[in-house]
């Protein structure tokens, strides 16, 4: 039977389909509470996740329609190596159907000879003595032949031997089937859950299954390079050779629930790309949120969803314990802090104030120091990522400033993304989420760059797509930019002006420390001239009209 999950993630996103196999858990592993799940293995990655009941329906009557919808290349992969098991296992069935017939044709056989031997021992029972002695020795010698013609097995065993396994447990041949263990978890998982080890028939369906579900599914996760999607919402903390410290997570907490929110008031200020999908994820998980946002109308899909409304940034910081902000630049950050009715005339000694704007190194210094000079706690926490790892809690959070708020954010942290890190003093996580920005940007305009050269030297960008899916580059970054030129698709996942904003920043950074930045400086160049032809409020991948125009 074979399924197909719609695992949507209430108005805000929702994870593309994927085919999965239905295998057991690791026995370390705990399964979710709440309602009835599935562990499952993913099709073409090495991602893993609990599935709930729910939200399952059949495969064939739907697959046409999924693979309609998703065009990816990987999908179309993870597909076809379903019905190549499918094959597989259907040639394994014929199989153990022809085994199962011969053993009914010896066992039919077998209670023939047995009737003909009973009569022989009847006929000897009338015989003289004489000839009894002749008749047993042909009788022994023709059992003698039968036996040597058998083998040494009774026919008992050989029954046992032949007749088709039990559920539950796939032929030998089935072990290249094995979905092979991602090797993220592998090093996530070496913390909290020591000593965590597959089963060697990891591959075997769940024998307590509902029948209605037996091996195949399409789940709703990302596509592989994002996932290091599935187990447990469980963290750890690890000191790394930087002094930095990292929160782990093994998955989107948001697929299985497990967090236990904090019991603090969250405030949230800004709605925006990145925004949403954090306050969404954040109501999701049992936090209770206070929301704030310039465009009040933005507002409103949240208070259905549970959060509180708050009239200005001052009354959401006296309200709450802990509050975040994410806005779009420097300037907007400043104005959230020192403007009208502004965070800062809410804080007061306890209150405590996160910053995830991605801004400069001396913007956050400043605002961190205006906070602490009345009594409150500052942490800056920039988010790499864009709309739709936000919205599917996969965000990797950069923080640094107060420890103890780093630590107190930890829920909240985990709602909202699958790793966040803690750099140390306040500047060091705008100072690397710029580089990180800075990196990526120019990555963009080199895709780009590389698509319209082979359109002007007449090569398919298809294949060109096609070549580097392929090697060494081949991304979930890389497969979706890629595929928006080709679709021409701007809609925003990472808003182009805000991308040649970061670039602009992480030259500056350079400049202050006189190190050399030509490949960013390059690439903002591009940008600009995007935005010129109006690509602002466009997806970053846009760039690209830069190059035909």
């Amino acid at each position: 039977c074979l399924i197909l999950s719609f695992f949507s993630r209430g108005k805000l996103g929702r994870y593309p389909p994927w085919p999965g196999k239905i295998v057991n858990p690791p026995k370390d592993l705990k399964k979710p509470r709440g309602k009835k799940c599935f562990f499952v293995k993913f099709f073409g990655t090495e991602d893993h996740a609990w599935i709930k009941v729910e939200q399952l329906k059949p495969y064939h009557p739907h697959k046409e329609e999924m693979i309609k919808i998703n065009k990816g290349k990987r999908f179309q992969q993870a597909v076809d190596a379903v019905e190549e098991f499918l094959r597989k296992a259907k040639g394994r069935d014929q199989a153990s159907s022809h085994n199962s017939n011969e053993e009914k044709n010896r066992h039919n056989s077998n209670e023939e000879r047995g009737k003909q031997s009973a009569g022989e021992e009847k006929r000897k029972a009338n015989l003289p003595e004489g000839k009894l002695k002749k008749g047993t020795g042909e009788g022994k010698k023709r059992v003698s032949s039968v036996s040597s013609e058998r083998g040494s097995k009774s026919p008992l065993k050989r029954a046992q031997d032949q007749s088709p396994r039990k559920r539950g447990r796939p032929p030998k041949d089935e072990k290249d089937l094995t979905i092979p263990e991602s090797s993220t978890v592998k090093r996530v998982m070496t913390g909290t859950v020591a000593g965590f080890k597959w089963p060697p028939s990891v591959s075997e369906p769940v024998k307590d299954s509902d029948p209605h579900f037996h091996h195949f599914l399409l789940s709703q996760t990302e596509k592989p390079a994002v996932c290091y999607q599935a187990i447990t919402k469980k963290l750890k903390v690890c000191e790394e050779e930087t002094g930095s410290t990292s929160i782990q997570a093994a998955d989107s907490t948001a697929v299985n629930g497990s967090i236990t929110p904090t019991d603090k008031k969250i405030g949230f200020l800004g709605l925006g790309l990145m925004g949403s999908g954090i306050v969404s994820n954040l109501l999701k998980m049992g936090h209770t949120v206070t929301v704030w946002n310039r465009t009040a109308e933005k507002c409103d899909l949240f208070i259905q969803e549970g959060a509180r409304l708050g009239r200005t940034p001052a009354e959401v910081v006296s309200t709450c314990d802990i509050t975040f902000a994410c806005v779009s630049d420097p300037k907007a950050a400043k104005d959230l802090v020192l403007g009208p009715s502004g965070v800062l005339q809410g804080i007061r000694p306890g209150k405590c104030y996160v910053d995830m704007s991605t801004v400069d190194a001396d913007t956050v210094t400043e605002l961190a120091q205006v906070i602490v000079s009345r009594g409150g706690r500052f942490l800056e926490a920039p988010v790499s990522g864009n709309q739709q790892l936000s919205n599917d809690g996969m965000l990797v959070i950069l923080a640094a400033g107060d420890r103890g708020l780093y630590e107190d954010c930890s829920s909240c942290f985990q709602a909202m993304g699958k790793t966040s890190f803690f750099l140390g003093e306040v500047g060091n996580a705008a100072k690397m989420m710029l580089i990180v920005n800075m990196v990526q940007g120019s990555f963009m305009a080199t895709i780009a760059e590389g698509l319209t050269l082979a359109q002007v030297t007449g090569q398919s960008q298809q294949t060109l797509l096609d070549i580097l899916n392929q090697g060494q580059l081949a991304s979930i970054f890389l497969d979706q930019k890629c595929q928006n030129i080709l679709q021409g698709n701007f809609k925003p996942d990472f808003y182009l002006k805000y991308i040649q904003k970061d670039l602009r920043l992480a030259i500056a950074l350079g400049d202050s420390v006189n190190h050399p930045t030509p490949m960013a400086a390059a690439a903002n160049e591009v940008y600009k001239r995007a935005k010129a032809l109006d690509q602002s409020d466009n997806d970053m991948s846009a760039v690209y009209r830069a190059y035909i125009h």
